[in-house]
């Protein structure tokens, strides 16, 4: 066996755990974001949900939807009321390779560092072989866009009232159920 093969094996590895969207699940269970919840009142929440960057902004919305009914029918209420929502954008340009969308900016190579610390071909720099720029001496970046969905709610019993920001939990979770990726097991 090759004796580089094993860390790029496991280098492999680890960038195909990565390569997912965030499931459904609280903080800390899942590998970058979740849900959470923080009870202001006996019948008054503020639910959250933040996705990685491989995560749209409906599936952060959908999640939070879900987690706030969810919670709703955990504290004995059947339906729910959404007071205030807003979803965060964070938007991040990363230096990245030329034709590799996953480069993290980490090269390992002997010809790129070289004797003098920069990829030197035949006496003197060429900027057309270095990852960073775009061949033309322009840095070449990535765009990274993550998501972060919270809502304030407030928990009611009985029959829903009417008009849009109200939503009965056991509908929400009912017709919500199949569009909610849990984490996968281990």
């Amino acid at each position: 066996m090759k004796p580089g093969l094993v860390p790029a094996l496991a280098a492999l590895f680890v960038l195909g755990a990565c390569a997912t969207a965030t499931p459904y699940a609280p903080v800390g269970q899942a590998d970058s974001g979740g849900y959470a919840e923080q009870r202001i009142e006996t019948d008054r929440f503020v639910v959250s949900f933040s996705g990685n960057s491989l995560t749209e902004r409906r599936t952060v919305e959908t999640y939070l939807l879900y987690r706030a009914a969810e919670l709703t029918t955990q504290e004995g209420y059947d339906w729910f009321q959404v007071v205030q929502r807003a979803t965060d954008e964070d938007t991040r340009f990363l230096p990245s390779a030329i034709g590799s969308p996953y480069y993290s900016g980490f090269l390992c190579n002997y010809r790129y560092y070289g004797p003098r610390g920069r990829l030197w071909r035949g006496g003197y720099y060429d900027p057309f072989y270095d990852p960073f720029l775009d061949g033309f001496g322009a840095p070449s970046y990535r765009e990274i866009t993550r998501y972060e969905a919270s809502a304030e709610i407030i928990l009611g019993r009985g029959p829903k009232p009417a008009g849009a920001e109200y939503f009965g939990a056991e509908d929400v979770l009912v017709n919500l159920a199949g569009s909610i990726a849990r984490p996968q097991a281990r």
